[in-house]
């Protein structure tokens, strides 16, 4: 007679089964963090939005159509510290709000009357620049570095509002092109430029402090 077959012992549960894993253990984790980061940009957004506003009242004329406020600084400075998205939000709202009629541009203006006039150029630069900045200080920075990638994107932004502003102000106010060059950029040159590399120590200091990222 055959014996019995020893019974066999029952077995480790495989990979299969010990590989198993919560599918929700990961994902709020990813997700947490993403809302974060949207969050802390949007209130930076927000903030920055407040800071441009607020800088306008600060106008120092100089005997021509454009006067010297501290709003090019804050521009700047959002396109170095929010992404593309956050950058526009933060100079779009800016000027919803004044083109609703808040006294939010220079000099406590508001209204479209300001963004149609001589120094509406200006004002509506601001929203491409901060793109552009936002935009092009990642690709800068991988070609020659952070520190000059961000010097740079700063002056293509630069660039980019007194382009807009000296357009729109030769065609208001129907001076030649020259005129207006002299007029609306010339004088802010070497203002802008220091303004420029005080944004650049402010941001990294931000950073630095955690403030940003």
């Amino acid at each position: 007679m055959d014996e019995p077959a020893e019974p066999t012992e029952p077995t480790e549960p495989t990979s299969r089964s010990t590989a198993t894993e919560d599918p929700f253990s990961k994902a709020p984790a990813s997700g947490t963090g993403s809302g974060a980061n949207r969050t802390r940009e949007t209130v930076t957004a927000a903030l920055l939005a407040a800071l441009l506003a607020a800088s306008a009242w600060i106008s120092i004329p100089i005997g021509t159509a454009v006067p010297i406020t501290l709003q090019v600084f804050i521009v700047l400075l959002a396109g170095l510290l929010l992404t593309v998205r956050g950058a526009v939000l933060a100079v779009g709202v800016y000027l919803m709000l004044g083109a609703a009629g808040l006294p939010v541009f220079a000099g406590g203006l508001g209204g479209w009357g300001v963004l149609a006039g001589p120094t509406g150029g200006y004002l509506w630069g601001f929203v491409v620049a901060v793109a552009v900045i936002s935009w092009l200080r990642t690709r800068f920075a991988v070609l020659v570095g952070k520190t000059i990638g961000d010097a740079l994107a700063l002056a293509m932004g630069v660039l980019v509002i007194y382009l807009f502003g000296w357009l729109q102000l030769a065609a208001v106010t129907a001076i030649d092109p020259w005129s207006a060059l002299i007029v609306g950029v010339l004088p802010f040159i070497p203002i802008d430029a220091f303004k420029a590399v005080a944004v650049l120590v402010v941001a990294e200091a931000l950073r630095r402090s955690g403030v940003v990222r």
